[in-house]
């Protein structure tokens, strides 16, 4: 049985995972005003993965016999400079996100809670990924100029990004 804290925890999670979608799609959103539609597709996908995580955690809360509860957001940041200011904001956000899910983590060791240091366990590895991704695409901005070929053959990769559940999930 879960407690009442770790219950609270995954909830609050669960509520971050649907904010973390809102603020990838403001970064869309700012990529789509530019005429930057590759990088827009990148992060609309961004926003699907984690409406998927959210989803991923209100099914396990259902699944241990608790209720998962849903709560407002606060303001999305909307005022972004760059493509390359998306990115390293989108990592700030991904790693405040990967200190979150170690905070899960602890608490779920503490209460020696397996079946959800299991399910945790995914999005820990999750986390890597994702950190991963946006510390390459940085490093790829900041080689290229914006009006180069190689930011528009990025932009053009970009734009043939999907999100596919992934089979193990």
């Amino acid at each position: 049985m879960v407690s009442d804290n770790l219950l609270k925890e995954l909830n609050e999670q669960l509520n971050f995972e649907f904010y973390s979608a809102h603020v990838y799609v403001a970064m869309a959103a700012y990529c789509s005003s530019e005429n930057l539609d590759g990088f827009a597709n990148f992060f609309l996908v961004q926003a699907e993965e984690e409406r998927f995580h959210a989803m991923k955690i209100y099914n396990y809360i259902n699944a241990v016999g608790a209720r998962a509860t849903i709560s407002g957001m606060g303001d999305i940041f909307n005022g972004y400079e760059s493509v390359l200011d998306c990115y390293k904001k989108g990592l700030k956000h991904e790693k405040e996100n990967t200190r979150r899910f170690y905070k899960l983590m602890d608490i779920a060791m503490e209460e020696r809670e397996h079946a959800t240091i299991g399910f945790l366990k995914w999005f820990v590895d999750e986390q890597v990924e994702e950190e991963d991704t946006f510390e390459k695409l940085i490093q790829k901005l900041k080689r290229i100029d914006k009006d180069s070929s190689a930011f528009y053959a990025l932009e053009q990769e970009l734009a043939t990004r999907v999100f596919t559940p992934p089979a193990n999930a």
